[in-house]
């Protein structure tokens, strides 16, 4: 049909292609209202790609079929927001709602009326359209300088790339979010490939918006809310009724929930009516309600803190908490030989899923918990994803519990467990030869960020060892395909496709191989660093302590884990095997030493759970951050854990943004 087409009739076609699609985006993402079934909808974007490669002037950056991903960007570069984009003041009970309440009317002279709207757990962005034409979209950053993911947010198939009125200017901000049933399709394909999983949707979302790759983040099924007006030409409004009701006309999607209340009595009916279930039943996460004064006129009388607005409020869940009965608590060995502690629990309902299982951390968070098998205890979702142990309801004892002790011996090899001194992990010190850590260790070599094998998921290659046909990480080398033709749900061509996969990583450069082959504090920043000093793993097997900690950001701890590793013989050994297997052993071309951190300086404040300060530290270096012990001007980011000091407080005086463990990781990721 293309090739018969002329050049004006498919410059009408392709006008009206598009004119169809985005009609029916806003009827599927704005109405929850679709017309045609998805098969329909592909054949009409179909249509158009095709008419797009076949006249190719005709591409513009309004087309739907830009949504489709498929350019490589270099790097984000920083975007200076026209207005800061501040955080939200938190309120976590009625007595923090009338508060609020008495403070605006204290400002204003009156009583108002409030906006209460979902607070989407996701990430906060400011999108820029002139002339009804998307032509900027930014992450939050640190409120006053984000990055441009333009071409990422193009992908989102819910965001308008032309407005249905053309408006002058008009920046809004809104919430990128990954929908339940997208994070859950995301997190089984990852366990799959053995890659990391994400801890909850917002950390999700974060990272699929981040990717250089459009086309991984028009894979990741995100979605937008917009909710704020923070700058408008060509239009008036005058409260925050209007703003939404404005931005939905012009097909931007706005939360379907919403209600106006005439005083904040009403606010606190509709944050009782917010109930676990009813929040269960949406199909995106939601951590609480947003609370505005209606009256955009008032604003600039209420106005606003170092960090956050006068005018609105975050109302946060409390986490759901059940009772529910210790079962037992099981080891799990990870890769590192790390064993971590996870209770057993009689099934229960929490924050709408069914819960059974619950992670202890380690022996400390036990015995400071006092969680003994037997136990009724309290259990919550942590941000409504992951579950914890609260308190143990020790008047509900019998007698008959059992208090638990780590083992001196792992549960899987047998060989002594011991806990390094400043550390609240207990390892088993049998490294590659405990068959626990052979499996999460080939997993991790296998995994995207290291050797990226495609296609060699958990599940795979738990049968290759329990086949015997390999024993570890090199054996994989050495596999061929009848030996997979041997194995379950294997054959002709996910066998042949499964070695050349293999065969595809022996080009991997040095630094993932490093990264894959688990050397303990040697994250992916480290391994770029050791990569590029040393050129080769027989250099670095032979470097002294003091060679590699005369490296920038390269500390004693990975310094003794460098020499640890090529120390022990059954690691000397699976080297040689990779050699002789071809896998590239040497630096080739330059290596990035850019981490996610790099150029931030963080101070850590307080008790982390599960993890030690000197471990926290190796994160956040390893990441390219920088940790110093005073709070300044110059600190970026305060890492706050339980009971912090006085360093908290000066990090509030001076506005810098605070964040926890989870916080910390989706910097990283």
């Amino acid at each position: 049909m293309t090739e018969k087409m002329g050049m004006a009739a498919a410059r009408e076609r392709v006008k009206e292609l598009r004119r169809v699609i985005e009609e029916h985006n806003y009827r599927y993402y704005g109405l929850d209202q679709p017309i045609i079934s998805d098969f329909e909808y592909d054949k009409l974007l179909k249509e158009l790609i095709d008419l797009e490669k076949a006249y190719p002037e005709l591409i513009t950056p309004d087309s739907p079929s830009q949504r489709v991903g498929g350019v490589v960007l270099k790097e984000f570069q920083p975007v200076q927001h026209e207005q800061a984009l501040l955080s939200l003041d938190n309120a976590f009970n009625d007595e923090d709602l009338l508060d609020f309440d008495r403070r605006v009317r204290q400002a204003t002279g009156s009583s108002v009326a409030y906006v209460v709207e979902p607070k989407i757990d996701g990430l906060s962005v400011a999108l820029t359209y002139n002339n009804g034409i998307f032509t900027l979209g930014a992450t939050r950053g640190d409120g006053r300088v984000g990055e441009e993911v333009t071409a990422n947010l193009k992908t989102i198939a819910s965001l308008p790339l032309r407005l249905k009125q053309s408006i002058s200017k008009l920046i809004v901000r809104g919430e990128v979010f990954m929908p339940k049933a997208a994070f859950a399709s995301l997190n089984k394909t990852r366990e799959e490939a053995g890659e990391q999983l994400f801890a909850n949707p917002r950390n999700a979302a974060a990272g699929s918006l981040r990717q250089l790759d459009t086309k991984v983040t028009a894979s990741r099924q995100l979605g937008f809310f917009a909710y704020q007006v923070i700058s408008i030409e060509g239009a008036t409004i005058n409260s925050q009724v209007e703003a939404l009701e404005l931005m939905a006309e012009l097909g931007l999607p706005v939360a379907p929930y919403r209600v106006l209340a005439p005083d904040i009595k009403a606010v606190l009916d509709e944050v009782k009516a917010w109930t676990p279930e009813r929040r269960a039943e949406l199909p995106y996460e939601i951590d609480g309600l947003v609370i505005k004064v209606n009256d955009l006129s008032l604003y600039s009388t209420l106005g606003m803190t170092t960090r956050a607005p006068r005018w609105a409020m975050a109302f946060k869940f409390p986490a759901e908490q059940a009772t529910t009965r210790v079962e037992d608590i099981i080891l799990r060995v990870g890769r590192t030989g790390v064993l971590t502690p996870t209770a057993i629990l009689s099934p229960v309902r929490l924050a709408g899923t069914t819960v059974g299982r619950a992670t202890l951390h380690n022996e400390d968070y036990i015995r400071e918990k006092d969680v003994r098998i037997g136990d009724t205890v309290v259990v919550q979702k942590a941000g409504d994803i992951i579950p914890e142990v609260v308190e143990v309801l020790k008047e509900k004892r019998k007698g008959l519990e059992k208090p638990f002790k780590m083992p001196g011996r792992c549960p899987v090899c047998g060989a002594a467990v011991v806990r390094v001194s400043g550390e609240a992990a207990h390892r088993c010190t049998n490294g590659l030869a405990c068959p626990a850590q052979v499996l999460e260790g080939i997993i991790h070599f296998a995994s995207r960020g290291a050797m990226d094998i495609q296609g060699l998921g958990p599940s795979i290659i738990t049968q290759l060892l329990e086949s015997g046909l390999i024993h570890d990480a090199a054996d994989l080398y050495y596999l061929k395909q009848e030996d997979l033709l041997k194995l379950e749900r294997f054959g002709k061509q996910s066998s042949k496709n499964l070695i050349e996969a293999i065969e595809q990583s022996k080009q991997q450069p040095l630094e993932r191989l490093l990264f894959g082959l688990g050397i303990r504090y040697v994250g992916q920043r480290a391994a770029r660093i050791l990569a590029k000093h040393f050129g080769s793993l027989d250099k670095l097997a032979s470097a002294t302590k003091e060679e590699i900690m005369s490296l920038s950001d390269i500390g004693s701890s990975i310094a003794n884990s460098v020499q640890q590793f090529f120390d022990e013989p059954q690691n000397l050994k699976v080297i040689e095997k990779l050699k002789q297997a071809g896998v590239r052993l040497e630096t080739k071309g330059t290596i990035t030493t850019e981490g996610p951190l790099t150029g931030k300086t963080l101070v850590i404040t307080g008790t982390l759970p599960g993890l030690s300060r000197k471990e926290a530290e190796a994160l956040i270096t390893q990441a390219g951050g920088k940790v110093t012990s005073s709070v300044s001007r110059n600190t970026d980011y305060l890492l706050a854990g339980e009971k912090p000091g006085s360093k908290y407080t000066k990090a509030e005086e001076l506005g810098i943004p605070i964040i926890d463990l989870e916080g910390l990781k989706q910097l990283i990721d």
